[in-house]
């Protein structure tokens, strides 16, 4: 028998055969990165506007981000969290002076993070009805999502997320994002917080308004309820702001946080202010990896850049013409282009069909960019995008608007 590792097969048979099929997966195999490029095995170079769907927040191998891993790498990489390291120390006050007073719990990814959000909901509950009460409701949104483990995939009402997995974890309630009335409708002695992404990204980038957040914000409150926000694909400067829910003015009582923070490398964080803090005690929520010195190394090294190269006022200054000119060719195309929804580099094409064939035309052209829900082609630049990588996204998309008009 010939040795597997001598076998000469494609990365695309290797896939086919031993990769298991939960993903449709574009037929393209990425081998290089660089800014916002991308290079396929054939030597074809890529605008990449996924962004590893909002993690490359500063672009690939930025050199001070590469060189902070390579430096990691080479003293200490992994410790487990019975001990201490100086990065998840430092990385945990600087990212307490963007959120505010309180407290941060390191994971691995977003759903992770929310899971904690969860747990820590239950626990906010219990210490509002006592041990015996009954009160663990968290009140979400209408087309939302919050990952995929059992949680976050309850508190995610969307059937291609939860068929197959009933029965879900009990204690969810949905209202209408955007409609306060339809939030306080849903409070009752059973509910311990508020849960909701600033703005929905899988569900078809559809952000909160000022107005609402400010509501539940008083919502909350005035029945003791947690108001605790997602911001695993917003936050980390996405939107010009370190989270998006800066825009509206208001403060949340927990925030969750993954993707971009990164920059590539896997973490997460809860961000947990005073008023609950002191929830969790020693043995009630843990994790092996999270917060290891590699994966601080690297978030630390993202908002080095962040604050460096001053990339909040760089999406805060390019971001509204670029918008604007997506909305233009909505204006130029209404019978392909429905609408323009988002902020900073969080933005979305409402199509007016299934956007598959318009994402492998731009594709084929020379722009990638995911999906979101309800037919929307999401457009996620990396916070270090030139106005010229801006301006030539705009030009492929109008290309292929024309060709499919």
């Amino acid at each position: 028998m010939t040795p597997p590792s001598i076998i000469r097969t494609s990365t695309a048979e290797h896939y086919d055969a031993h990769v298991l099929k939960n993903y449709a997966r574009a037929p393209l195999t990425l081998v290089r990165g660089r800014g916002a490029q991308v290079w396929d095995d054939a030597g074809n170079a890529y605008l990449d506007f996924t962004s590893g769907i909002a993690v490359s927040a500063l672009g690939h191998c930025h050199p001070h981000w590469v060189a902070a891993i390579q430096r990691q790498a080479g003293e200490l990489i992994h410790t487990s969290n019975l001990f201490r390291h100086p990065n998840q120390g430092e990385l945990a006050r600087r990212l307490v002076g963007y959120a505010g007073p309180g407290r941060i719990f390191f994971c691995n990814s977003g759903a992770e993070a929310n899971e904690a959000l969860l747990k820590l909901a239950r626990l906010h509950g219990m210490k509002k009805a006592g041990e015996e009460g009954k009160c663990y409701k968290v009140i979400c949104a209408q087309q939302a999502f919050h990952g995929r483990t059992f949680g976050g995939m309850s508190a995610t009402p969307q059937e291609k997320i939860q068929k197959g997995f009933r029965p879900l974890v009990p204690g969810f309630a949905f209202g209408e994002l955007n409609n306060l009335q339809s939030f306080a409708e849903l409070v009752d002695d059973q509910t311990a917080a508020i849960f909701v992404e600033t703005i929905q990204g899988e569900g078809g980038i559809h952000p909160c308004t000022p107005e609402f957040l400010t509501g539940l914000r008083q919502l909350c409150d005035r029945h003791n309820l947690l108001l605790m926000l997602d911001e695993v694909q917003c936050g980390i400067g996405r939107t010009g702001r370190f989270f998006a829910f800066e825009h509206a003015g208001v403060r949340a009582d927990a925030i969750g946080m993954a993707k971009g923070l990164g920059g590539g490398f896997p973490i997460g964080a809860m961000w947990v202010g005073e008023r609950c803090m002191e929830l969790f005690q020693p043995g009630m929520h843990g994790t092996t990896f999270g917060g290891t010195p590699l994966a601080c190394a690297a978030g630390l090294a993202v908002l080095d850049v962040l604050e460096r190269e001053k990339l909040l006022a760089r999406v805060q200054a390019q971001s509204p013409g670029w918008i604007d000119s997506l909305r233009q060719l909505a204006t130029d195309f209404p019978a392909q282009v429905l609408g323009v929804r988002g902020l900073g580099y969080l933005v979305g094409l409402q199509m007016a069909a299934d956007p598959t064939p318009f994402l492998a035309a731009l594709r084929e052209r020379g722009l990638l960019v995911p999906s979101a829900g309800g037919n929307v082609v999401r457009l996620l630049p990396p916070l270090t995008a030139t106005a010229d990588e801006l301006a030539r996204s705009i030009a492929i998309i109008r290309d292929v608007l024309v060709a499919k008009a």
